[in-house]
């Protein structure tokens, strides 16, 4: 199958989709969405793009990346609901929005995607863990050293 979006034409087929049944928050009509790397040698950012309205996207982050000690926590339904046992079977990744300048960037922290990659379904979640919040600055990730390396 084909979809034309505002990233190109995609070429996919039907076992390379991820289901969310409930769709995403502000988004629950579109079910059906591919995820595509942005650069095939690293996977820790990714374009999901909706087949089912494909002016619909979002760009991915593995939240692991920029900060090392998140730890989601899911209730055993929403385990079951992709048929997991272990929130260690599922990726998880965070919905940023992206800003010219990538320092402003935001990460939502708050509602990861979790997918179990066997079974091709995801739902998103809401995480009650006060400390994550909708809109982390990338900034906001980085060490001392770092931001005098980004002040030169």
């Amino acid at each position: 199958m084909t979809i034309e979006t505002t990233y190109g034409t995609i070429d996919y087929e039907e076992e390379n989709l991820i289901i969310f049944s409930d769709g995403l928050f502000g988004f629950p009509h579109l079910k059906r969405y591919l995820f595509l790397s942005l650069d095939e040698e690293e996977d820790s950012m990714l374009l999901m793009v909706s087949v089912d309205e494909s002016k619909v996207g979002f760009v991915l982050i593995n939240p692991f990346v920029l900060c090392p000690d998140y730890a989601p926590q899911m209730t055993p339904q929403e385990l079951s609901c992709l048929g997991a046992k272990e929130i260690g079977e599922l990726a998880c990744y965070s919905i940023c929005v992206v800003n010219s300048d990538y320092l402003n960037n935001t990460v939502n922290l708050k509602c990861p995607i979790m997918v179990n990659s066997e079974t091709r379904q995801g739902i998103q979640v809401i995480l009650e863990n006060p400390s994550y919040g909708y809109r982390h600055e990338f900034r906001s990730f980085l060490t001392e050293t770092d931001s005098a390396d980004h002040q030169d």
